[in-house]
């Protein structure tokens, strides 16, 4: 919050000091309060999500909100500071809070990782309801939660290793006193932060709504794990009916207004990109014959949105009869899936590998985007043969059109287990959104730069 306030009070006060502004001090404190207000009040520094991986979008709105709050502040108040020069000094803390924001980041995803920052969770639930919750908690750490205690309902084996804190009996206890002593008890001999319970039918209900009144009377918090997976949470809708608490889960985008402006970012940007890139077109080019006898761009049949086939552009990087190898190498596969990925693939080619490291070998699918068989943001494009295996499941990824990047570009590419890069695929397709595409072409730049995972 400070760097916030001070990145938005400094700039504002030297720009309004030199347009000669009758209260620069008094503008730059007014500033800095509307800045920090208006992340305040959307709850920007809430300790849950504070560090949260929330991308550069929703600091932009956070800021147009702050103009549009300091432009009628402006007309009631008459300031006549030049309108460009008032926007440009607000524009630093845009700046500052987005490099804040993944510095905290950062910085909370390592202390996670050695549990310096962490928010002490209990499990209650059925054995085999609270171990999935456990190992799902325990395979990322892209949340502040570690489970330090679990209270399971009913006799069951548990292997996740965590400790037994208590165990609850399989029926509601016929004692006035229920669950609650049992659940607080453990809750503060595991020293928990928040309770979080795998409701099941034998907890559930008037169950659960005593423990969650005993609980609430402690001062401790509540939170109801509802069994779904990588759902975003803008999909997510709280409703009442009859005193029921009801959750609604919007369907996942397919038609409307976002999926019109996602088409118009794609061939204008495709369009845009064959035309600024086209002296770098001719360089690849030119290194690529140079370098290795057979033409320049490579083609190559895949699947897209679907089920459709169609024929993928990108610069070769491989010697010509790369396909041909592919059979003898099967048994270097170093990928868990079914997809074929080698670190030290023999048949690229020397100006292959620099054109993988920097992906500049993917710039050719802007044809592909510009007829409208890819995307510039979806899951990576499938080869036949790995389709004839999908299941019913990896089948879903094929619901929208694959693209140039993706989750899996800015998540570590060939790094990633087949399991990783399908989850991923399957994320995106159920919560896609023009926002989120942006964001994620904006992230591909630093995964470029970067340059882990690809080769």
């Amino acid at each position: 919050m400070t760097a916030d306030f001070v990145g938005a009070a400094v700039p504002v006060g030297l720009v309004f000091d030199a347009a000669q502004q009758a209260r620069p001090v008094a503008c730059a404190l007014t500033a800095a309060v509307a800045w920090t207000g208006v992340q305040a009040l959307r709850r920007r520094y809430a300790f849950r999500t504070l560090g949260e991986s929330r991308g550069v979008l929703p600091v932009v709105h956070d800021w147009l909100i702050l103009v549009g709050v300091l432009a009628v502040a402006r007309v009631l108040t008459g300031e006549s500071t030049p309108r460009l020069a008032a926007l440009g000094a607000l524009l630093p803390a845009l700046l500052v809070t987005v490099a804040c924001h993944k510095l905290t980041y950062r910085h909370l995803s390592a202390a996670r990782r050695e549990a310096h920052a962490v928010s002490r969770v209990l499990v209650i639930g059925e054995p085999d309801a609270a171990e999935h919750l456990i190992s799902r908690l325990a395979a990322r750490t892209d949340h502040p939660y570690v489970v330090v205690g679990v209270v399971p309902v009913g006799e069951g084996a548990l292997a996740s290793g965590v400790p037994v804190a208590a165990r609850l009996e399989a029926a509601m206890p016929e004692s006035p006193a229920g669950d609650w002593p049992a659940v607080l008890g453990a809750v503060h001999s595991h020293h928990a932060d928040l309770v979080l319970v795998a409701p099941g039918t034998r907890f559930a209900g008037e169950r659960l709504r005593r423990v969650a009144w005993a609980l609430h009377d402690e001062g401790l918090e509540l939170a109801v794990f509802p069994g779904l997976v990588e759902i975003s949470v803008k999909r997510l809708e709280t409703l009442s009916a009859g005193g029921l608490a009801v959750l609604r889960v919007a369907p996942p985008v397919r038609r409307g207004m976002q999926t019109l402006l996602k088409s118009a970012l794609d061939r204008a940007g495709a369009a845009a990109g064959l035309l600024l890139l086209s002296p770098l077109f001719l360089a690849v080019v030119l290194a690529i014959r140079l370098g290795s006898r057979g033409p320049a761009f490579y083609s190559q049949r895949r699947i897209g949105r679907d089920g459709v086939p169609f024929v993928m552009w990108k610069f070769r990087t491989m010697v010509v009869d790369a396909d041909r190898l592919k059979a003898e190498l099967a048994g270097a596969n170093e990928n868990d899936g079914l997809m074929f990925k080698m670190r030290r693939d023999p048949r690229v080619t020397r100006a292959g590998r620099l054109l993988r490291r920097t992906s500049m070998d993917e710039l050719p699918q802007l044809f592909n985007v510009l007829t409208g068989s890819m995307s510039l943001v979806g899951p990576r494009p499938p080869l036949p043969e790995e389709v004839a295996r999908y299941d019913e499941v990896e089948l879903r990824r094929l619901t929208v059109r694959p693209g140039m990047t993706g989750l899996w570009q800015i998540s570590g590419r060939s790094d990633l287990s087949w399991d990783e890069t399908i989850q991923l695929d399957l994320q995106y397709v159920d919560n896609w959104s023009f926002t989120s595409d942006v964001d994620v072409m904006g992230r591909t730049i630093r995964a470029v730069v970067d340059g882990r995972g690809a080769y």
